[in-house]
């Protein structure tokens, strides 16, 4: 795993408060514990310091699952 997804994957487990195990396959909004509109809030701010980048309203939006916040990352040029 890049370590871009590894960083990712740990700010939303951390987030979130998923065990260090859980699956990114499984993160998706609404549907991993814990996700909901408030802690989809705290997980959009704490992606923007990590990566030090400021998400627009249709990022913030569309970002649905791990998957789907990787193809973000991706667009704002964070890579490995």
């Amino acid at each position: 795993m890049p370590k871009s997804d590894e960083i990712l994957a740990a700010t939303m487990r951390s987030t979130l408060a998923l065990p260090e195990d859980y699956s990114t396959a499984e993160m998706v909004f609404s549907q991993t514990p814990g996700w909901d509109s408030l802690a989809h809030m705290r997980l959009v701010a704490e992606i923007e310091e990590k990566f030090d980048i400021m998400l627009d309203l249709d990022d913030i939006i569309d970002m649905s699952s791990f998957a789907k916040a990787q193809e973000i990352l991706k667009k704002y040029g964070v890579t490995d």
